[in-house]
């Protein structure tokens, strides 16, 4: 009886799990993406455009770019299973225009004279009043 039941359930298994895996390419539809993505920007999916599309695995990576002008490099991970089609939420993050750091472009566009404190009392004891 067990040896008649392992040829039996060892075919299903083999089926069970070629089903539950699958390559983003297969698991992720364009559709998908763009409703991952409006959900994460917060944005309708008119408002924005998905271009450079590439699956590696089960991650689909991807850049959305708004009417706006801003530029997104986001990614979803997709598979196939036994329940169908499984897609991530979308992870976006938003591409800077320039290597420098946040701080180096705040102080860039900061005035390079900053004015005089009004002296008070703890600015005299300091030694800061003119």
């Amino acid at each position: 009886m067990t040896s008649s039941r392992t040829r039996l359930c060892s075919p299903l298994l083999l089926i069970a799990a070629a089903l539950a895996g699958g390559c983003a390419s297969h698991a992720v539809t364009d559709d998908a993406i763009v409703t991952n993505t409006s959900r994460a920007l917060g944005l309708p999916p008119q408002a924005f455009t998905i271009s450079n599309r590439a699956d590696s695995g089960v991650q689909t990576t991807f850049q959305a770019r708004t009417d706006g002008g801003r530029v997104y490099s986001c990614y979803v991970e997709g598979s196939v299973s036994v329940v169908g089609r499984v897609v991530s939420d979308a992870i976006c993050q938003e591409m800077r225009q320039s290597d420098a750091p946040a701080s180096a472009r705040r102080s860039a566009t900061r005035p390079t004279t900053s004015p005089t404190p009004a002296c008070n009392a703890l600015l005299r004891a300091a030694g800061r009043c003119n």
